[in-house]
């Protein structure tokens, strides 16, 4: 029997397991606890439209007062989950109360790596929370020379936004390629160019040993052969790992985020979504997932939604179709599937002189992946298609 469902963590995964379960027709008690103050809002605009484009903080909310206030959850806002007793089914909050549940959804998500070098340093900055974006908005509206140091898509697309404010920008990374890790070396050679025609710098293949002081701020990004990347401001964009800090000792298997098996529950009662969540994957064979994307936060909440209502007999294997995107520079990037760096890569349309095309992700035969750059229609096909041999791809393209 469902009387006390907990959903912690206030973000889009969390707040759509609470709308689901109502939309579903759940009755019972509901509490939503979120660390944060602010009601639940969406992240990628923190890092493009926030940061510039004059958005203030109301603009991101996912939901206004009225509508979240008709869901009927117990909202804890600003009050931070501290641990859960899987023997006594209770969560454990910051303030010390107690929350009992019947079943509790875990969707915590990520916290930011940090560099010990520049931790705490005046000028050095993260960004992950709307408070973190307030923060650095603030700091970009004095005209400081930036230095982004990780190229995935966050810094790069941090990088973008404060070179079209007209700022002097250095992006840094290990690796020869921005988004090398996210889409291979081939598309990020052109992401590479893309940034170089709109102004930045980019020092590749470099990796940072501290941070050059004046005083108590930051004045540049010293890196391993002894050069210095000057910039009165530094964003630090390495990557960020679950947050699953407060789980520990629980009993709940943690890993990569929270070990979930196929139908995303972690342990009886014990489910998870959203960034946080780790589960077997068909499409990667003898692998295991964790998808950091906006899509998959909602369409896993839904889905731990109708496994937690349809019970043992009833509940599905996850099975999602992976989709993601990023806006540098007015440029539109799609991904679909999986586009791991060490898989064949083949334009199937379009042009990457236009920058406007298809790329298309083989590994051992089998589509398993697509990149649309400024092209959602052609990238269609390519979903169709994922998980069948390459030649169907081949033969489609060609009008066979």
């Amino acid at each position: 029997m469902l009387n006390r469902i907990v959903v912690v963590g206030a973000a889009a995964a969390g707040l759509t397991a609470v709308e689901t379960l109502r939309a579903r027709g759940y009755e019972g008690g509901l509490t939503l606890v979120g660390d944060e103050r602010h009601p639940p809002y969406e992240r990628p605009p923190l890092s493009k439209e926030l940061l510039t484009e004059g958005w203030e903080p109301p603009s991101t909310w996912l939901r206004k007062a009225d509508v979240l206030a008709s869901v009927d959850a117990d909202l804890r806002l600003g009050c931070r989950a501290t641990g859960l007793d899987r023997d006594a089914r209770s969560v454990t909050l910051s303030t010390g109360e107690e929350l009992p549940y019947d079943a509790v959804v875990i969707a915590t998500g990520l916290r930011p790596r940090r560099l010990p070098c520049g931790d705490g340093l005046r000028g050095v900055h993260v960004l992950r929370s709307l408070d973190d974006a307030v923060r650095l908005r603030e700091a970009l509206a004095a005209g400081p020379r930036v230095a982004v140091i990780g190229a995935g898509f966050l810094g790069a697309e941090i990088a973008a936004t404060a070179r079209g404010a007209g700022l002097d920008v250095t992006l840094i990374d290990t690796n020869a390629q921005p988004l090398a890790r996210q889409v291979g070396a081939e598309i990020g050679g052109l992401v590479a160019g893309l940034h170089r025609d709109h102004g930045v710098r980019l020092v590749l293949g470099a990796d940072v040993a501290g941070m050059a002081r004046d005083g108590a701020g930051v004045r540049g990004v010293v890196l391993a052969d002894g050069t210095t990347v000057d910039a009165d401001l530094v964003v630090v964009a390495i990557g960020s790992v679950p947050a699953v800090d407060w789980l520990a000792g629980s009993g709940v298997p943690l890993g990569d985020g929270v070990m979930c098996d196929s139908y995303c529950r972690a342990a009886p009662g014990v489910w998870a979504a959203g960034d946080v969540a780790n589960w077997p994957h068909p499409m990667v064979a003898g692998a295991r997932v964790r998808l950091e994307q906006r899509t998959n936060a909602a369409q896993q909440a839904m889905a731990v939604v109708a496994n937690i209502l349809a019970g043992d007999e009833g509940a599905k294997p996850y099975t999602p179709v992976p989709f993601g995107w990023t806006h540098q520079f007015g440029e539109k990037i799609q991904t679909i599937g999986w586009c791991p760096p060490d898989a064949r890569t083949e334009i199937v349309s379009g042009s990457t002189e236009d920058r406007e095309f298809v790329a298309a992700y083989h590994r051992d035969g089998v589509l398993v992946g697509g990149l649309g750059w400024n092209s959602a229609r052609g990238l269609r096909q390519c979903r169709q298609l994922l998980g069948r041999p390459s030649s169907e791809l081949t033969a489609a393209a060609a009008g066979v």
